[in-house]
């Protein structure tokens, strides 16, 4: 049963087949699964479920109906389907058919285009892996490494081991497939980190728990092979069961653009009613007059002639409906979205990653952010941790480390110790000093580090050794013994065997008693070379010290005050003890330690009563401290983005001290902030009093830092209280009153419950960074994720819509791509519903010159070709190109960030101004042609005051106005400007020359019109006349605007001319120095928040006695 391996084909020798079946007891909800040799039998009330899982939307077949079916869904392109029905009906349709559809196909083919593209790569990603449990492995017999499947991608190896009937047989292929048992498990279910099942083998049970389950999308490392049983294939495994429905995520603009297409098709009906009671009224009066040369259709009357009327303007004015909006939104999307993949800014050359825009649909959002929800470790921190201080019986190392940091020549020189790591470094000589003078109690100390902890060591080469751990702190701590002289060098489940000052020794390993969330804290039991019985425990100091022998009151106080100082610098800390045992005990304590490690029920209650009776009168060595640094330039973009008014949460599953030290260090808390409010009542009362107390006090500009409840990341041991239905708006208004917040041991769901009441209540953009896979949640719920690759996986990017490679890149991610996005988006849709509202009223307006007969004002070939061609270059070029201010003033004014959060670029108010400055350019667009061509001849007398003269003259003020009005000006935006009035005059000539009219007569009928009209000078003043009337009322109030009530972006503009930023660069940003202070209140802990590896490591069967160049991982 290979783990790629279908559990319908059996190998030909003894050929394997199951039997599934559902159990009948529905109040244990569990699934047995039958192994059997003889017959396959499914049950008749069981579904078969394949192994197959569809990632992708469309097939060959359903691709095209499905496709356009979304589509249609859109309500302008739904418009427009009817449109094109309507124009098959002579006698309501004054357009040719080509006006509608060539704008549809194109939009719909665009579309299209982009959707199957996104299919395709979501097909490619199509797993078909499943669900195993492990029997048997190559290279250790029972036992392989693995990397964690997408749902917890995480950098460290994971250990699994097979289980014990199944891995005694060997490789003997004919004992595997004979094999009878029967899996009595539960059903399929999400939890990642909780397996239960049994299997059972000639009437013995064996316990099967998530150490023996592969998940869904692992991959081997180490490890050839491994034969294992499909316990749940396709939509059933763990991954899939996670994996859930991704929302769709829109922005707040394009939310907003759905309410103004509602209106505008308001406006279009009402347009069109005006008109169409205009109809009735000019028949009913006038119309009999014009029978003779215009007859009416039989059963037509006044009444009728209106209805029809109503639908033939429907048609005319759909143009003030943007059926390319979509697709032109889209268009500039991409682009802005190439311009972050192509940022060399936001490139980091250490890991060669780039930034990546993943998602081209949320550009614009980028520059509305209002709060960021930010993890702490891997997102604001490096999530490398360094062996950085200790503290050893009452006496402190590693001050001098602060003080010449910058001196290479006073670190520790590590040639004492061929085995050390020399990419450690450490600068307090006194500590190896005393290690030299054989200190007992610094010996016991790096003893412990070497003993107890669950890590795994390869030496392929002589001297040469590679750690692999559960958490990057356990690695740490275990390279920090290797280094001061005590090396582990490797491990069999019975021993451990460790390098002391050069001589190597070996530990009989008898008991490891894990961590896990509630515990906090992990113990080994060894037995020296000289036959003494120790128990080694290090883990959270408020852990240890209650367990302490009374005799250890006076050294826990001056340790409290080194854990205080620890804390104070942000250092992840930890307290080391010590017990020796009693060999009578012992024995009698491991009996029963069996006896309740092999129970099959409440086999962890009971364990949990042994851990407590055997730890306890420990005596104290001393503790540690860990540094996970700060990445680089994370004070400084936190500074900035605070400048540009958004508010930072931090969110993290780490310890109170530790989450409040960091929020110093990234100037987040400030030592001038006095004023900080912690929440940490343990029950609802008292956090609802907390909260009330201090919502009544606060003042907008206090600090504060919550604590919102005293949970474990990822194991909910007490209610998120600040987070209740009944509580979380008291909770909303507090911290919208504090200027930091940082919420610590939140779950990954809490930090989603955050997310979600911000956006519920505050109706504010948000934006969620992190870089593990406990981050995705929160990721996913925030209007934009952005995932870090860093060393906790890629799930977190793989979740997000952008990812690079530091936080300081989200500055330039926001301040400067977010803000162009948003400025360039809000600029393109002002001047996209202006030209199209422009050129619509212009028809409006004739339709009281026209008997409101539905004719229209612009040659049919201008109609086709306004939006697609002519206008189309110039409004995108100003949508890529357009910039106020360059990067670098983005930076020093950080304040021009602020308009983009309250939607003063675009809005309804925008909106409105802008249909109001569409009615005045229409106006004169139709209004200055019309009296300048009333009653005018040409220069040799023949009249020009006819219909296509008109229409031409209307059709190029157009155009010339609009082209022309641009506020940033690049070679390109030159290029598409001139180029379109170019494209527009070569058109017009090439459509209004004899040449078309003599291929398709009834196609071009406007002949010689062109050279007719544009060689009048008359014509050419009217142009001039038209568009300075159309220009200069809108710049004189725009200049009065400016100066009466400037924005930011006014005052900001004048200094950031070119000259200026050539010469004038924005100076550095002030470095802000941290002072130095204390904690007193810590409940630190080091670990990573996961079950260890306890149990593996002492498994007698399952870790071979191997010789120290092979692999242990």
């Amino acid at each position: 049963m290979g783990s790629g391996s279908d559990p319908e084909h059996s190998p030909k020798e003894g050929e394997k087949q199951w039997r599934c079946r559902r159990s009948q007891r529905r109040l244990s909800r569990r699934m047995t699964i039958v192994m059997s040799a003889s017959r396959v039998r499914l049950s008749s009330r069981q579904a078969s479920s394949t192994n197959a899982i569809k990632t992708s939307k469309y097939n060959t077949f359903n691709f095209l109906p499905l496709n356009l079916f979304e589509q249609f869904q859109r309500i302008a392109n739904a418009y427009f389907l009817i449109l094109l029905l309507l124009q098959v009906i002579p006698a309501i349709s004054s357009l040719s058919w080509f006006t509608t559809v060539v704008p549809l196909v194109l939009v719909l083919s665009v579309t299209a285009a982009k959707d199957a593209t996104d299919d395709i790569v979501s097909m490619k990603r199509t797993l078909t892996l499943a669900r195993l449990v492990q029997m048997r492995t190559k290279i250790n017999p029972n036992q392989i490494s693995l990397s964690s499947p997408p749902p917890l991608s995480e950098t460290n190896l994971k250990v699994k081991q097979a289980v014990t009937v199944t891995g005694d047989m060997g490789d003997n292929i004919h004992n595997l497939a004979s094999f009878n048992g029967e899996v009595s498990c539960e059903p399929p279910n999400n939890r990642l980190d909780r397996f239960t099942g049994t299997l059972t083998n000639a009437g013995q049970k064996y316990s099967l728990d998530n150490d023996k389950i592969l998940l869904r999308g692992c991959t081997l490392r180490n490890t050839e092979w491994c034969f294992g049983l499909v316990l749940f294939g396709g939509p059933e495994t763990k991954l899939m069961q996670n994996c859930g429905k991704t929302t769709f995520k829109r922005t707040s603009i394009d939310r907003l653009m759905n309410v103004l297409v509602l209106c505008i098709f308001g406006f279009l009906a009402f347009m069109c009613t005006i008109l169409a009671i205009g109809n009735r009224i000019w028949e009913q009066l006038w119309g009999s007059e014009f029978t003779a040369f215009l007859p009416r259709q039989g059963g037509v009357d006044a009444p009728f002639s209106g209805f029809l009327t109503f639908w033939s303007y429907v048609i005319i004015l759909n143009t003030v409906v943007p059926i390319s909006l979509y697709v032109s939104v889209e268009v500039i999307r991409l682009g802005n979205s190439f311009y972050i993949d192509w940022d060399r800014k936001m490139y980091h050359a250490h890991s060669d990653t780039p930034a990546k825009a993943r998602t081209t649909t949320l550009n614009e959002e980028l520059g509305q952010i209002k709060y960021v929800f930010s993890d702490k470790t891997g997102t604001l921190t490096q999530n490398i941790m360094t062996f950085n201080k200790c503290s050893i019986n009452g006496k402190s190392y590693g001050e001098v480390q602060m003080v010449h940091r910058k001196s290479y020549g006073d670190t520790v020189d590590w040639s004492f110790n061929p085995l050390a790591d020399h990419h450690f470094s450490f600068h307090d000589h006194s500590l190896v000093e005393a290690l030299k003078l054989e200190s007992p109690e610094v010996q016991s100390f790096f003893r412990l580090l070497a003993l107890c902890h669950t890590v795994m060591a390869e030496e392929k080469i002589e001297g040469e050794l590679l750690y692999q751990a559960q958490s990057p702190d356990e690695g740490a701590l275990v390279t920090a013994a290797r280094n001061f002289g005590f090396v582990f060098r490797s491990r069999t489940p019975e021993s451990v065997t460790i390098v002391e000052m050069g001589e190597q020794h070996s530990y009989e390993l008898l008991a490891i008693l894990d961590f896990n969330n509630v515990r906090k804290r992990m113990s080994v039991i060894v037995r020296s070379p000289e036959g003494k019985l120790c128990l080694y425990c290090k883990g959270a100091d408020t852990m240890v010290y209650e367990r302490l022998h009374q005799s250890c009151t006076k050294l826990m106080d001056v340790t409290t005050e080194h854990l205080n100082e620890f804390a104070g610098e942000g250092l992840r800390t930890l307290a080391l003890a010590y017990k020796d045992l009693d060999e009578e005990y012992f024995s009698s304590w491991k009996q029963r330690h069996h006896e309740a490690s092999t129970a099959l029920e409440d086999r962890e209650d009971k364990l949990d009563v042994l851990y407590e009776e055997i730890e306890k009168d420990l005596m104290l060595l001393g503790a540690t401290a860990i540094e996970d640094k700060l990445q680089d330039g994370v004070p400084q973009t936190i500074e900035q983005l605070a400048k540009a008014d958004i508010k930072i949460w931090v969110l993290t599953g780490d310890k109170q001290e530790t989450a409040e030290n960091i929020g110093y260090s990234c100037n987040m808390l400030r030592e001038e902030m006095n004023d900080i409010f912690i929440v940490s009542a343990n029950n609802s009362d008292d956090v609802r009093q907390e909260l009330r107390s201090e919502g009544v006090t606060s003042e907008p500009h206090n600090p504060a830092r919550l604590n919102t409840n005293t949970i474990c990341p990822g194991f909910s041991s007490y209610p998120a209280y600040a987070l209740e239905r009944s509580m979380e708006l008291l909770f909303l208004r507090t911290a919208c009153l504090c200027k930091t917040v940082i919420c610590c041991r939140v779950t990954p769901l809490q930090k989603a419950q955050v997310v979600e009441l911000v956006k519920k209540y505050k109706q504010a953009v948000t934006l969620a960074i992190g870089d593990g896979a406990n981050d995705v949640s929160m990721i996913k719920a925030a209007h934009i994720g952005v995932g870090i690759s860093g060393q906790e996986g890629m799930q977190a990017v793989l979740s997000s819509d952008y990812s690079f490679a530091q936080f300081r890149f989200l500055e330039r991610l926001l301040l400067v791509h977010g803000r162009w996005s948003y400025l360039r988006m809000c600029k393109f849709l002002r001047y996209f519903f202006y030209k199209n509202f422009t050129f619509t009223f212009v028809h409006f307006w004739y339709g009281f010159f026209c008997g409101f007969s539905a004719q229209t004002v612009y040659d049919e070939w201008f109609i086709t070709l306004y939006n697609l061609v002519y206008t189309a270059l110039p409004v995108l070029g100003m949508s890529l190109f357009d910039q106020d201010v360059n990067d670098m003033w983005s930076f020093q004014h950080p304040q021009l960030y602020v308009p983009g959060q309250m939607n003063q670029y675009f809005s309804k108010t925008a909106f409105f101004k802008c249909a109001l400055h569409s009615i005045y350019s229409s106006v004169v667009l139709f209004f200055i042609p019309y009296a300048a061509m009333y009653d005018t001849v040409r220069d040799d007398g023949q009249d020009i005051a006819d219909y296509q003269s008109f229409a031409l003259l209307a059709q190029t003020c157009l155009v010339i106005t609009l082209c022309l009005d641009m506020s940033y000006w690049t070679a390109v935006n030159h290029f598409f400007v001139w180029g379109s009035l170019v494209m527009f005059f070569t058109v017009t000539f090439t459509m209004y020359s004899n040449g078309t009219y003599l291929i398709i007569p009834a196609s071009f009928p406007f002949i010689g019109t062109a050279r007719n009209s544009l060689n009048q000078p008359n014509v050419w003043l009217t142009i001039l006349l038209t568009s300075i009337l159309c220009v200069l009322p809108v710049v004189a109030y725009r200049f009065l605007l400016i100066q009466l009530r400037p924005t930011i972006n006014d005052k900001v503009g004048p200094l950031t001319n070119h000259t200026l930023q050539a010469k004038a660069a924005p100076p550095p940003l002030a470095h802000r120095v941290r002072i130095r202070h204390t904690s007193t209140r810590r409940s630190g802990y080091a670990f990573s928040h996961a079950a260890g590896y306890g149990d593996l490591v002492t498994s007698n069967r399952f870790l071979l006695k191997m010789a120290r160049n092979k692999t242990f991982f």
